[in-house]
């Protein structure tokens, strides 16, 4: 599938279902409760928003895999909640998130560790501009660091949803295997087009916010749910051109097999 039907199809998934992601919408909104109880001071608010936040925790990214799964199918389904299911599926993408952020906290403490020796040294011989050249150069690698490790992990929760085996996804080679597959000019696109995504969002919600009272609460509950939807929908798009592929080999393996069978 490419790019193009990619997008449509992910934008017109989510604004038909829009009624269904009900569930989403009240618990982003139940977890911004929390600062509205911090504010006034409100414990029974607090308490609630808190209980919230634990089950969004439980519950959301289990619910947001399974719009992987389904882009995966190239199916119109809406996914129902099953809790048990949810909360076993938010469980797998947590441990490979912790997997996937192993390297990029190494080095970001490996750097943190080399910087304060180095930047004690040259502040202390008012070193200023080398000082900030190390500063520089440390926020490029552990930034650089971190968005590999993340467009990786992507990949890795889109082939956790297709395999449906976590020691799968934790194989980065696998992954990295799959990149190719896909092709990374698509990725690069399909990135692009994300990043666009979230800047036009990002200024359509600073609008939205300045709404006194119900702006927030529309931001968290209605344009984050349906960013994600977009965001989770299209990666299973975009991953089920590995799908077709696998099919595709595995259908004429099959007639390979019949005609030697035949032979």
């Amino acid at each position: 599938m490419d790019l193009g039907k990619i997008i449509s199809n992910s934008f017109k998934y989510s604004f038909r279902n829009i009624g269904n992601l009900a569930i989403l919408f009240i618990l982003f909104i139940l977890v911004s409760i929390i600062p509205i109880g911090m504010i006034y001071d409100n414990k029974y608010v607090l308490i609630i928003g808190l209980i919230s936040f634990f089950l969004f925790i439980l519950i959301v990214p289990g619910y947001l895999f399974s719009f992987v799964k389904i882009g995966l199918n190239e199916s119109s389904m809406f996914p129902s909640l099953n809790l048990g299911k949810t909360i076993y599926d938010t469980l797998k993408v947590l441990v490979l998130r912790m997997a996937y952020m192993i390297v990029p906290a190494v080095v970001f403490f490996i750097a943190l560790s080399t910087l304060g020796v180095s930047g004690f040294d040259s502040l202390s011989n008012f070193e200023v501009h080398t000082f900030i050249v190390n500063v520089g150069l440390s926020l490029v690698i552990v930034l650089v660091t971190y968005i590999l490790f993340e467009i990786l992990l992507f990949f890795a929760k889109a082939r956790l949803a297709y395999l449906n085996s976590l020691s799968e996804a934790l194989k980065i080679h696998k992954v990295v295997g799959d990149i190719r597959k896909i092709g990374v000019f698509n990725i690069v696109k399909w990135l692009i087009f994300m990043a666009i995504l979230v800047i036009v969002a990002s200024v359509v919600s600073a609008w939205i916010i300045a709404i006194p009272y119900v702006g927030f609460l529309v931001y968290i509950g209605i344009f984050i749910p349906i960013l994600e939807s977009i965001g989770n929908y299209s990666l299973g798009l975009l991953y089920s051109n590995i799908v077709d592929n696998d099919m595709d080999l595995a259908r004429l393996e099959k007639e390979i097999e019949s005609l030697k069978y035949l032979n």
